[in-house]
């Protein structure tokens, strides 16, 4: 059977919005018409020198749009969007599909490093990205990746929060740099050697701040942690899941220091992140016979992964394959959209653009 009419997979009419409503644009067949003939010449040289004079404005409109936006390079993101459809494959209906740099620049990530509850989600994500995925990333998404890590170090520098976390991702990324400016040639860089010099050299200098950061001692009048009961202190460091964080508090007061070595700390801190079967493959006793959990918990991190946990993380939604940041949600079509989303850890954003 022929197809009658304008292929579906045509980019469309243009249309005007006018008085009477909209209409559908044209160039030359309205005057094209059934009046052809009374059309000179020179009108007709005149709408073409009319249509190229539109073309070359629309262009040069365009590309100062470009050029301010290259120019400015604190930007902060692309577009300020809450969700993104992943799509994986091209069908009928969409043409292409979503790739990393696209979801990271779409995504209001520079906006999610000033919630505390994102801040450390954040970070891995960017930490994972520079050990494996940073050469995979358009122009346009290393410059936003950069953009938002400098965002995070300035924060850091003023409000002295989690140092640690953004000195172990400078250190990852510096490594990684250093391995792609050495290995020039052997792997496709975007964009100029000199500059990934000068980002090396940035982040080296950052590096340098973050080890001379003092961050001052509070003076307050109110109860503090050291004021409460020793039954409070110890309950709130059962509440903690990183190691590095109980070891830290632990080096604040004696007595601190002393509720971070209880055995029971240690214990239920092996059985939160590791299973009953891994840990006593690493058994590990101590001169009095007992098992020392403290040592067996940083032996156990040596062959498996710790479990990971985050304030707020993206969320993906199966049934309409949309991620987005869990305050913003999403125009979901599913009768029970709740049972629907899956929360997406670092790893596996990371993961879903892999194809």
């Amino acid at each position: 059977m022929p197809f009658l009419g304008q292929d579906w997979r045509s980019p469309g009419w243009s249309w005007i919005k006018t008085e009477d409503g909209w209409k559908r644009f044209e160039y030359l067949n309205h005057k094209l018409g059934d009046n052809i003939n009374e059309l000179t010449l020179e009108e007709l040289d005149n709408d073409k020198e009319n249509i190229y004079v539109g073309d070359v404005c629309e262009v040069a409109a365009k590309k100062r749009k470009k050029d301010f936006f290259n120019n400015n390079t604190k930007s902060q993101f692309f577009f300020q969007e809450r969700w993104i459809y992943v799509q994986k494959e091209s069908t009928r209906e969409r043409h292409g599909y979503c790739t990393l740099g696209e979801a990271f620049n779409r995504l209001d990530f520079s906006s999610a490093i000033q919630d505390m509850r994102r801040f450390n989600y954040v970070i891995k994500l960017l930490q994972l990205i520079a050990k494996s995925q940073l050469t995979s990333l358009s122009g346009a998404a290393q410059k936003n990746y950069f953009n938002v890590l400098e965002k995070i170090v300035r924060k850091v520098l003023d409000d002295h929060h989690n140092p640690r976390l953004i000195k172990a991702l400078l250190n990852d990324l510096s490594s990684t740099l250093c391995i792609l400016i050495r290995e020039v040639g052997k792997c496709v860089l975007i964009g100029n050697i000199n500059i990934w010099v000068c980002r090396l050299e940035t982040i080296l200098n950052w590096q340098q701040q973050l080890n001379n950061l003092q961050i001052p001692k509070q003076v307050s009048n109110g109860m503090t942690l050291s004021d409460l009961p020793l039954h409070m202190q110890n309950n709130i460091l059962f509440k903690f899941s990183d190691a590095c964080d109980i070891i830290s508090l632990g080096r604040t007061t004696p007595t601190l220091h002393m509720l971070s070595e209880d055995r029971q700390l240690w214990k239920k801190l092996c059985q939160f992140h590791f299973t009953e079967k891994q840990f006593c493959r690493h058994l590990i006793l101590s001169e009095k016979g007992h098992v020392d959990w403290k040592l067996m918990f940083f032996t156990l991190q040596k062959y498996y992964p710790v479990k990971e946990q985050y304030g707020d993380t993206l969320q993906f939604c199966r049934h309409c394959s949309i991620l987005f940041w869990n305050d913003s949600g999403h125009p979901c079509t599913a009768n029970d959209p709740d049972s629907c989303l899956t929360p997406v850890s670092p790893q596996h954003f990371i993961d879903l653009f892999k194809f």
